[in-house]
């Protein structure tokens, strides 16, 4: 099951470039180099990234502390779902997953505790 894990987070950093591109394609698309420019498709585009920014790696950190204790196969699922909850969630914050931002949200919680 470690292999379970190493996927998991191997494809959590494809999903962090993927929303970090994601920004720089609306930049560019937007013609909006700082800030948001008070578009909303934007906002929601840098949040996005940000939010994966903000709770990723702290779960990650705590996933791997806990792995002597729980074991690999534990982690690997911890580290999965986290996976599925921000796929969720980053589907949800740029409208292409319904109620994706709450789901998200909750598992990533969820993982968190």
């Amino acid at each position: 099951m470690v292999g379970l894990l190493y996927i998991s987070v191997a494809l959590l950093g494809v999903l962090a470039a993927l929303l970090s591109l994601n920004v720089g394609r609306m930049r560019g698309k937007l013609r909006i180099s700082l800030g948001d420019g008070g578009n909303p498709d934007m906002l929601n585009a840098i949040r996005a990234h940000a939010n994966f920014i903000e709770f990723v790696p702290l779960c990650l950190i705590l996933i791997f502390v806990v792995m002597n204790f729980y074991g690999p196969r534990e982690a690997g699922l911890f580290a999965a779902t986290l996976l599925v909850a921000r796929l969720f969630h980053a589907g949800g914050m740029l409208g292409l997953v319904r109620f994706g931002r709450t789901i998200g949200a909750v598992g990533t919680i969820v993982v968190l505790f």
